[in-house]
């Protein structure tokens, strides 16, 4: 037996619809597709901001490790010359142990300072080439409307050789080298032309027309040694060895002897991070990464070990992410937080 359809049967079959169940579907299968889409682009764009961030600190930290390394590499390395670095006397650019829930206190810097001879170009008036320079690291701490308040500077600073010009007036910008017993500090007390190399303060002499900005996001600068004997010290001779040694002069003249490399870490924030912070904050973020005298030690006995203050400034941060803001209760944004990045190179002086 043979069934016929009608004509108008087999049109209603041809166009027969997607049930509105068949349409729910659809749409909520679309949905998904664009929620999966939307979400791998936002986490692609994060993970490629991140990336932008790290590029440009880790940038930035090789510009500023690679100076440093000039500097260090053509230090004038002599007992008869003196170094402003950081030692347990006569010294002004320590940190004087400030550190987590314990501030600055009036008249510390939050970190350190260091200056010395190298034979590397610096400015020098009227243009003319210097032989050697006093070559001087800093974070500007003085006055929060200064553009380079909170960045690290260093100073170039072009002189001659005593004898060339023997005029030790202090007004006078061919000032030469200096030797021992005469000192950097010695010659940059108030009013003095070296005084910018070893103060940093909210005065107009400590603003050196010599320093330049050389890390825009460096806002924490913090250096200690690592002795021959394999200790690492905030004193830059060996103590064991030296227990009556007070400088570097007295009671033996030992200059940086007892030295096999400097170490320095600086911590490094990026533009878009910097731009979250107020100066108040980074400088309250600043002071709670504590300075070497002062962390904690991990080694036998809490002998501070080789990574001790670079771990400590990480847990800083991580505790600033967590909660949002420093130890004072300043408030952080989390994300600025993020991207602070934190290095370490050590420099080698064994050749003294």
């Amino acid at each position: 037996m043979i069934t016929k359809h009608s004509p108008r049967s087999n049109i209603q079959a041809a166009c027969r619809g997607f049930t509105l169940a068949e349409l729910l579907v659809s749409v909520l299968v679309v949905t998904v597709l664009i929620f999966m889409f939307s979400q791998l682009m936002t986490n692609a764009a994060a993970i490629s901001r991140t990336a932008h961030k790290h590029i440009d600190s880790d940038t930035q930290a090789r510009v500023v490790f690679d100076r440093m390394a000039l500097d260090f590499a053509q230090m004038l390395k002599r007992t008869d010359v003196d170094y402003y670095v950081k030692g347990p006397t006569n010294y002004k650019g320590h940190g004087n142990g400030h550190g987590w829930g314990n501030k600055k206190k009036t008249g510390q810097l939050g970190s350190d300072q260091i200056a010395f001879f190298s034979t590397v170009p610096g400015y020098y008036p009227n243009g003319a080439k210097s032989p050697v320079s006093l070559v001087a690291y800093r974070i500007n701490e003085g006055n929060s409307s200064d553009p380079a308040y909170l960045k690290l500077e260093r100073m170039g600073k072009g002189l001659l050789w005593n004898g060339v010009d023997t005029s030790t007036n202090l007004n006078n910008a061919k000032y030469p080298i200096v030797f021992l017993p005469q000192t950097i500090s010695g010659i940059a007390n108030a009013g003095k032309m070296w005084y910018a190399a070893v103060n940093n303060d909210n005065t107009a002499a400590s603003s050196d027309p010599d320093y330049e900005v050389i890390g825009p996001g460096v806002f924490r600068f913090e250096y200690y040694y690592l002795l021959k004997n394999g200790r690492t010290t905030d004193i830059p001779w060996d103590m064991i060895q030296r227990p009556s040694q007070t400088t570097l002069t007295n009671p033996d003249k030992i200059g940086l002897n007892d030295i096999e490399a400097i170490g320095v870490a600086i911590a490094v924030i990026d533009p878009a991070g910097r731009a979250l912070i107020s100066p108040t904050t980074l400088d309250d973020l600043a002071s709670d990464m504590t300075d070497f005298k002062t962390f904690s030690g991990r080694g036998v006995g809490g002998a501070k070990k080789i990574g001790d203050l670079e771990a400590g400034w990480k847990t800083v941060l991580e505790n600033v992410i967590s909660l949002g803001q420093t130890s004072s209760g300043s408030f952080c944004p989390p994300e600025a937080a993020k991207g602070i990045r934190i290095y370490t190179r050590y420099f080698d002086l064994k050749t003294l």
